[in-house]
């Protein structure tokens, strides 16, 4: 009896470390290549890559900016405080040499200060410093609604139905 329970722990042992190394092994093979001339990680639409800093000190700022500036499209990859909260006016920096890119996240946001600093080591078009001054504008929707979010939607959608 010893000697079979020896046996099956072996065949299993055995077994799980031929299942761990072909799972390795399988992990170095390239699951796709990409055609020639082409990444293969190919990106549909520009998307515009967005910082936005709470510099004004309004609780909750950033966050608001972040939602309107996702729901029309930009992608918002940081979000956080500025050092200090004592810029009284919002401005839009342009990060990436591209002024087109800034005026248009300051066109969706309502601002209209742009200005223009390069700086390749953060890794996003565009930086948005929120001043004390900022309010969020008003986001129409395609039948000229207000948007208020997911439950707002769910609203317009049962009330049509009835």
């Amino acid at each position: 009896m010893q000697r079979i329970l020896k046996t099956a722990l072996l065949v299993v042992v055995g077994g799980g470390a031929l299942i761990l190394a072909v799972s390795a092994i399988g992990q170095w093979v390239p699951d796709d290549t990409a055609p020639a001339g082409q990444p293969l990680l190919a990106r549909g639409a520009e998307r515009i890559t967005v910082e936005v800093l709470n510099a004004g000190g309004v609780d909750g700022m950033a966050r608001v900016a972040t939602g309107h500036l996702r729901n029309v499209g930009f992608d918002v990859v940081n979000v956080g405080n500025a050092s200090t909260f004592d810029q009284d006016s919002t401005v839009v920096i342009d990060r990436a040499g591209s002024l087109q890119r800034a005026a248009a996240v300051a066109d969706a946001l309502g601002v209209r200060s742009v200005t223009n600093e390069p700086d390749p080591n953060l890794f996003v078009d565009v930086t948005v410093r929120l001043g004390s001054d900022w309010v969020a504008p008003a986001a129409q929707a395609e039948d000229g609604q207000e948007e208020g979010g997911l439950l707002d939607w769910l609203r317009r959608v049962v009330g049509r139905g009835r």
